[in-house]
């Protein structure tokens, strides 16, 4: 039997299409012995990690709104540019324990190891599964994968300040590759920045560029610079990360679920993406 490891990218709402990717795999026999996972995609990739059903992930998902993981902070309005974040640390804490069921790394069914940056060296950290780290809580380390600088504050933990994975693995294939050394199969789900995604905001900033992209909410330009480079660092990053992965290693599948800009917090759209991240996935496996 292959021993496959499954590989979960960043992207906010769009991470869903995790559960649906998740879905066919269990259709094709090829339940990941473990999972690689950053930002959002980890706490997809925990709450399938700790055996809660398909159907119930996708349930929960739909019953968080935009207000529930990104209300603006009123402090923030006050402070203006010398605001922490835009968005308070508690609302993505909720949206995560409604997600996630309480546990810890060791008691998941399937090793789960998630993807931190530590925001002052810029140390791209491995939380859980079998490397050193497990003594941090799953929801801290859940969160701190997720908290990309302006929306939401790092988690401070024993001297350091943690945020996304992404900043330094958006697509987490080369943790895992040196995690799982004995693996016959990658599978790496990516719903984060591309250069290929569609829609965004045109040359003026109020319309998308594509027709059949959804019409994005009106952003504040400083916040929508911010995201148009993180985009590009992002993207460029994981066209490296997928050129870098050696000829004669392991098989690796890539399966291009989601190419969108713009819809890091398009929750009432989460079963669409769940639907996407299905069809592209049976795709892929052919």
């Amino acid at each position: 039997m292959s021993k496959v490891v499954l590989v979960l990218s960043g992207g906010g709402a769009k991470a869903l299409a995790h559960a649906g990717a998740f879905r066919a795999l269990e259709q094709a026999d090829l339940l990941p012995s473990h999972i690689v996972a950053t930002s959002m995609g980890a706490v997809i990739g925990a709450a399938l990690c700790a055996g809660m059903p398909f159907d119930q992930v996708r349930r929960r998902a739909m019953g968080i709104r935009r207000k529930d993981i990104a209300p603006l902070d009123p402090l923030a309005l006050v402070m203006g540019l010398f605001a922490r974040s835009l968005f308070p640390a508690a609302a993505l804490r909720r949206a995560i324990a409604y997600i996630v069921p309480k546990t810890r790394f060791e008691y998941l069914k399937t090793p789960l190891t998630v993807t931190a940056t530590d925001l002052d060296s810029g140390e791209l950290l491995l939380l859980g599964g079998r490397e050193p780290g497990r003594d941090i809580e799953l929801a801290d380390a859940l969160y701190a994968s997720c908290a990309l600088p302006l929306y939401f504050p790092p988690l401070e933990a024993n001297g350091r300040r943690l945020g996304d994975g992404g900043l330094r693995a958006v697509l987490p294939l080369a943790p895992a590759r040196e995690i799982v050394k004995d693996a016959d199969l990658f599978i790496a789900v990516d719903v984060g920045p591309g250069f290929d995604e569609r829609g965004g905001p045109s040359t003026n900033g109020d319309q998308p560029q594509s027709p059949d992209a959804p019409v994005p909410a009106r952003i504040p330009r400083v916040v929508r610079m911010h995201g148009e480079a993180i985009r590009i660092m992002m993207a460029e990053q994981t066209e490296r990360t997928l050129a870098d992965w050696p000829k004669d290693g392991p098989r690796l599948v890539y399966v291009r679920a989601v190419a969108e800009r713009e819809a890091t917090f398009a929750v009432e759209r989460v079963q669409e993406y769940v639907e996407m991240g299905y069809q592209a996935t049976k795709k892929a496996l052919g």
